[in-house]
């Protein structure tokens, strides 16, 4: 039995998954459910990773992504350069050469996740596709955990 949307309703088309480009290079160790914690960069958020480190001028700095509490729906992700070396507790993933930088805490939150870059008429900007939020506030920065 299929549900019908009734004629008033205007249809709405899912936002497409973007596809993640895989880390061979990351340092990642498995998480404690077991499975390997990784993260995931499409083919557009490398590429503006790229522009953007050659633009400051520091091509061999690193993204550092997390998240942290706050916002209006409880945590707000984190997105950043980064010209040192990782912490000790980071996990490091490249990404064609560009190195991501996530701390062990963030990752729980982040594990399975995809940064994509999207430019539109209204916004421009890195954006996390994160299977791991329940619900995610108007501005798009802040989020709620399952």
């Amino acid at each position: 039995m299929t549900a019908e949307t009734p004629a008033s309703t205007p249809e709405t088309t899912p936002e497409p998954t973007p596809e993640p480009v895989a880390s061979p290079d990351s340092t990642a160790s498995a998480s404690p459910a077991g499975s390997k914690a990784v993260i995931g960069m499409t083919p557009k958020a490398i590429q503006a990773a790229k522009t953007a480190l050659q633009k400051r001028g520091t091509p061999e700095a690193a993204v550092r992504v997390g998240i942290k509490g706050g916002g209006c729906s409880g945590y707000s992700y984190v997105i950043e350069f980064d010209d040192n070396p990782p912490r000790d507790r980071d996990r490091v993933f490249e990404f064609d050469g560009v190195k991501v930088f996530v701390d062990k805490k963030s990752l729980i939150y982040l594990a399975g996740s995809t940064l994509d870059y999207e430019k539109t008429m209204m916004k421009q900007g890195f954006k996390f596709v994160n299977p791991n939020e329940a619900t995610r506030c108007g501005c798009g920065t802040s989020f709620t955990v399952k």
